[in-house]
């Protein structure tokens, strides 16, 4: 049997709202575990939370991997937020630091510590790509059940890849996209089919008036169907806002399918060298913290 130090982390969320549920094992080096460990240890958490990401300390910041039930993910926008929200939040001198790196298969990215500021750290998403979408709109009707009808026509289907391939789907209103109820199965079907990590679908009209956009992710490659509160793919719609012209000063999401309680994810904008990169953020609540023993 081996022991890790293990916590139940709940990402973007500081009260009333669900949050997303990841799983966080910390290690002082990347030795200390095998890739069988890790995706035993995802597997064994099915359903209790979406994803498992395992911290390793590295001299200037700190090194993620993530993996669901199924598989190891390249990039997890909620874990990073969950973990790193924690990590810099019980550490004092963690606390002091403004900037740390944190690297992730997708590269060396920036985490952007505002716990005392507005309780919220940041995470710099990977450079957006920007993939063609070949799929009809009645195709993706069809995978996602709804009427064709429900598509909005005034903005582009896209898919952009800011640390998972995001095939981002606008819709006509806010009652369509709350009502949305695609078949796990045949979901994922469509999204291994056309090598598609999730599915994000959008409204303009919102619940709060604070926040400019709804929007739901589905993630059935990864075995669930919603995620409930999204770093990575709702880094990847901060991108299509900008590539289509449609962002403003800074956005707060509401996601998710509850109408009166939505998860809430902050974005942000900031210039480099090469591109304008988003920041996604948001707060986190610690559930469960303790050892998790792993047997066999």
């Amino acid at each position: 049997m081996q022991k890790f130090s293990f916590k139940k982390i709940d990402a973007f969320t500081g009260g009333n709202a669900t949050g997303n549920p990841a799983g966080c094992v910390y290690l002082q080096h990347e030795q200390d575990i095998t890739a069988a460990a890790m995706q035993q240890i995802a597997r064994e958490l099915k359903g209790f939370v979406s994803e498992v990401a395992f911290l390793f300390p590295v001299a200037d910041g700190v090194r993620l991997k993530y993996y669901s039930s199924e598989c190891e993910v390249e990039f997890c926008g909620h874990a990073s937020i969950a973990t790193m929200y924690d990590w810099i939040r019980s550490d004092e001198n963690l606390r002091q630091q403004k900037e740390l790196s944190l690297y992730v298969n997708a590269g060396k990215l920036t985490v952007f510590n505002h716990i005392d500021e507005e309780d919220a750290v940041y995470v710099m998403a990977p450079e957006p790509q920007f993939l063609p979408c070949a799929w009809s709109a009645g195709s993706i009707a069809g995978a996602l059940a709804i009427d064709p009808a429900a598509l909005a026509g005034d903005a582009p289907v896209q898919i952009v890849n800011a640390g998972l391939r995001t095939l981002i789907v606008p819709l006509t209103s806010l009652d369509a996209c709350l009502g949305l109820k695609p078949p796990q199965e045949a979901l994922r079907q469509f999204c291994l089919g056309g090598d598609i990590d999730i599915v994000l679908v959008y409204s303009a009209a919102t619940c709060l008036q604070s926040s400019q956009y709804r929007t739901r992710v589905f993630a059935p490659k990864f075995g669930y169907l919603e995620d409930p509160a999204t770093g990575s793919g709702n880094a990847a719609f901060g991108y299509y806002l900008i590539q289509n012209g449609r962002w403003t000063s800074n956005i707060t999401l509401e996601q998710g399918p509850s109408r009166k309680v939505p998860n809430i994810v902050k974005l942000r904008k900031i210039h480099t060298e090469t591109v304008d990169r988003i920041l996604f953020g948001g707060a986190a609540l610690t559930r469960i913290c303790g050892d998790y023993c792993l047997h066999g």
